[in-house]
């Protein structure tokens, strides 16, 4: 079964959040300076549950999965629930997202449960810079480690997020996409976004597409790859390796999105920059059967219409929206 949105958008990917939780504080996504209130354990969608809800989305015309946080990592035994969602069988791509601090003791696990893909968030190559951008003890070394033992296990095409912020880490730009391209990891430079609300964006922190570009051009020779069903930009080196801008600030794609989002207390969402989600948990909890929840999940998306960033300049008061740390990025 195939359902499309208002705008006749397929669902095709589903975004999982197992845990809001996170060792570090990133600005852009939860400032160290307030104290927040995680979920207890029985909040949360246990691993049964996400599996059951993976099952019924493939159901909708879900393809891809990729579990996110929060920091992923942080719940135990993820390697199990990778098992789980590997042996559906309509899945075709499941990956991970993690900023890469626990990454080396489970990696092997994590390969042998049925990952795919990982992806790595790193915003700095420079010891304290990092420090300052993550409030934590953050090592770049630690993060380069677990990209070479994640190509060395065939997690490829490894990717490495980088949001590029002005004042902050711009000044790094042709650093990393050399570095990156050295290691074999497709560096995705990430236009900062007003995802939630607690971290105060400014839209004059935008570091646009255009400008990322003329940076990377003083050092560069590249041309664009044609365009696919993903979210960024993508782009060749004249002399080997990619990487892409992911633009939804400057070039916003909601045209394209597939994407549908399940926070770690199952709520379904239809747009990163939403308001409010669908409770789905409430449904796996009180007895209904498969077909009730798929027929939900297919109206909430046969209703879609979200558009936020194409209509971000027409927005006259911006309201609470939900948190990145809480269904990912």
């Amino acid at each position: 079964m195939s359902v499309t949105d208002l705008l006749h958008r397929p669902l095709r990917d589903l975004r999982v959040s197992v845990t809001d939780r996170c060792n570090l504080r990133c600005q852009y996504c939860m400032p160290g300076d307030r104290t927040y209130s995680f979920l207890p354990r029985h909040a949360l969608l246990s691993f049964e549950e996400i599996h059951r809800v993976v099952v019924l989305a493939a159901e909708c015309g879900v393809k891809k999965i990729r579990l996110t946080g929060g920091e992923p990592l942080l719940r135990k035994n993820i390697a199990h629930l990778i098992s789980l969602i590997r042996a559906v069988e309509r899945i075709e791509d499941l990956a991970l997202t993690t900023n890469g601090m626990f990454f080396m003791p489970l990696a092997d696990a994590l390969k042998r449960a049925g990952l795919d893909r990982v992806t790595f968030s790193l915003d700095s190559l420079d010891p304290e810079r990092l420090k300052r951008i993550t409030l934590n003890q953050t090592s770049a070394k630690e993060v380069l480690t677990a990209i070479e033992k994640a190509n060395e296990l065939g997690f490829a095409p490894v990717k490495v997020n980088m949001v590029v912020q002005r004042g902050v880490n711009d000044d790094e730009i042709c650093k990393m996409a050399r570095v990156m391209r050295d290691l074999g990891a497709e560096l995705r430079f990430i236009e900062y976004m007003d995802v939630g609300t607690v971290n105060g964006w400014d839209a004059k922190e935008v570091v646009t597409i255009q400008e990322i570009l003329a940076e990377l051009g003083k050092r560069f020779s590249f041309e664009p790859l044609p365009t696919s069903h993903g979210v960024a930009r993508r782009f060749k080196y004249s002399n080997g390796g990619t990487f892409g801008v992911i633009a939804s600030v400057s070039e916003p794609f909601c045209g394209g999105c597939s994407r549908l989002r399940l926070s770690s207390d199952g709520q379904l969402f239809t747009c990163l920059f939403g308001t409010k989600g669908h409770d789905l948990k409430s449904m796996l909890r009180s007895g209904c059967d498969d077909a009730e929840i798929i027929q939900a999940m297919n109206r909430w998306w046969g209703h879609r219409a979200d558009r936020y960033s194409e209509l971000r300049a027409q927005e006259q008061k911006q309201p609470d929206r939900v948190e990145m740390f809480r269904i990912g990025g």
